[in-house]
């Protein structure tokens, strides 16, 4: 960022990653401006990966055999993402970003990524009906694409239910399961498989 380049910043499985991410592109804007450069160019995102993470820690709050457990299932991936958002209106549209943005830097969109249902017990727009807002961004599948289309409802969505986001990751981590951990776990895999498809790649030049 702070050479001047637009970045997608990708492989995000948790809120830890997410302000890790943010904080990285203010410093990298900051670096940009005491250069002398031209930020208005510039359009980056940081994509907060979703199915994912619901498909990793289900199994483990099934595992708990426990009401309180099994009522946290499909919720901790929208949790993250809704507390997420949260926290990039608190960045992006306060006073701390007021300066950079009075210089032509624009805000660092999230972008939200694996957002096809991958339990069918699950709604298939879950991804979708639950994380619609401004100034973010849904690479959406073909097929749930379609079922939104179908059956979809379209408002703004993104900022409700903050209050039960945060409850249900405070209860997550009650339960003994810590989302930040999980998201290092994923993080890791997902490197390794974007490293594996990479060799592949090489490999058939």
């Amino acid at each position: 960022m702070a050479n001047g380049v637009s970045v997608n910043v990708t492989l995000i499985f948790s809120l830890r990653q997410t302000l890790a991410v943010f904080n990285a592109y203010v410093r990298g804007l900051q670096r940009l401006l005491a250069q002398g450069k031209n930020p208005e160019h510039l359009k980056t995102v940081a994509s907060l990966f979703l199915s994912r993470v619901d498909s990793h820690i289900d199994p483990k709050l099934a595992a708990l055999q426990t009401p309180e457990a099994t009522a946290l299932q499909g919720k901790i991936a929208l949790a993250i993402a809704k507390q997420s958002y949260h926290e990039y209106k608190q960045i992006f549209h306060g006073e701390s970003f007021a300066t950079l943005a009075s210089a032509g830097c624009k805000p660092q969109y999230l972008l939200w990524a694996s957002t096809g249902t991958k339990n069918p017990a699950y709604s298939d727009v879950k991804y979708l009906d639950n994380l619609i807002g401004a100034e973010t961004i849904n690479t959406v599948p073909d097929a749930t694409l379609d079922a939104f289309r179908d059956h979809g409802h379209v408002a703004s969505t993104v900022e409700s239910g903050q209050d039960e986001a945060q409850d249900n990751l405070a209860a997550l981590r009650e339960s003994g399961i810590d989302p930040d951990d999980i998201g290092e776990i994923l993080q890791q895999e997902g490197l390794k498989l974007f490293i594996d498809a990479f060799n592949q790649m090489l490999a058939t030049c």
